[in-house]
């Protein structure tokens, strides 16, 4: 990881910086978990505080597991062989089954392609903060921009190809000006890949055209490959906006219900009506297609 992708203005805890670097830990990891300590505990167990038990980590993990940040480590348990990790946070949850199983399985198929083709996908974490700014707006699926790497083969501007899986260590990064690796691009360009006439511009695959590379070098069988495309076809339409996303059905129910005055006031009656008919589309999911007063809705 390099600095480019650091948020200069990150506040740290000096002192523990200090003692962690004096321990041997790296700098930018250090910077990290000083961070951390910015903020005291939400939660302390009782039993805990009785006996300190140094072959686990439940004091660390009670602070670590209550910061919510942009992104979260995961240290290797101790005594354990298991590698460090990243926890993905990629949406919240869906009104009907099927949905969060599309959600689910799309979210591993991108850590499979990440992992089997080496991806790149670093963002400067002040990006990441203006993404999340921007996913507040209304609709901001159809009707904003979002940062995103431009290349996700390498940190070489071109480097491509995703035939094999990779080997060794992701590639270096920055390759040039961190500035040059990212643009903005809309959701449906993330998803399902940028066009462009012009033959010298590189275009960002695609998040699904990524996933099916990585499905078409597994030699995944057909029904397996059916059921996938199924999941996979939500994914693509709600990105390009055939299929509305669960927030602009429930701006529609309660913006077209008879009670609602136009004033932000939602009461009783539209949340019992709006909790109702989330529950007509959770039953009618395996009779009638995926719910299709929500997800046939049309742009």
């Amino acid at each position: 990881m390099a600095r480019e992708y650091l948020d200069p203005d990150l506040v740290v805890d000096e002192d523990i910086k200090k003692r962690l670097v004096e321990g041997g830990m790296d700098d930018l990891l250090a910077t990290h978990f000083a961070h951390l300590f910015i903020r005291d505990p939400i939660v302390v167990f009782a039993e805990d505080l009785e006996t300190l038990d140094l072959s686990k980590a439940d004091h660390f993990e009670n602070l670590q597991s209550t910061n919510w940040q942009h992104m979260r480590f995961k240290p290797p348990p101790p005594n354990s062989d298991m590698g460090w990790r990243v926890e993905f946070r990629p949406m919240e949850i869906q009104i009907t089954d099927f949905e969060n199983a599309a959600f689910s399985i799309f979210i591993v198929l991108i850590t499979r392609a990440i992992l089997s083709f080496n991806l790149n996908f670093y963002l400067p974490i002040q990006r990441v903060t203006e993404n999340m700014e921007t996913a507040h707006k209304r609709d901001a699926l159809s009707t904003e921009k979002f940062w995103f790497r431009k290349n996700p083969f390498g940190s070489h501007p071109h480097s491509t190809g995703t035939s094999t899986p990779a080997e060794g260590s992701r590639p270096p990064t920055p390759f040039g000006p961190v500035e040059d690796e990212y643009e903005h691009m809309s959701i449906n360009e993330v998803i399902n890949g940028q066009t462009s006439s012009d033959s010298s511009k590189d275009c960002f695959p695609g998040l699904i055209p990524l996933v099916e590379s990585y499905l078409d070098s597994m030699n995944v069988d057909v029904e397996t490959r059916c059921d996938l495309a199924r999941y996979l076809d939500l994914i693509r339409k709600r990105a390009d906006g055939t299929y509305w996303t669960a927030a602009k059905w429930i701006r529609h129910f309660v913006q077209s219900h008879p009670q609602y005055q136009k004033d932000s006031v939602v009461g009783d009656e539209i949340t019992f009506d709006l909790v109702k008919a989330a529950e007509q589309i959770t039953r009618e999911e395996g009779r009638d297609g995926l719910g299709k007063e929500m997800l046939g809705r049309r742009r």
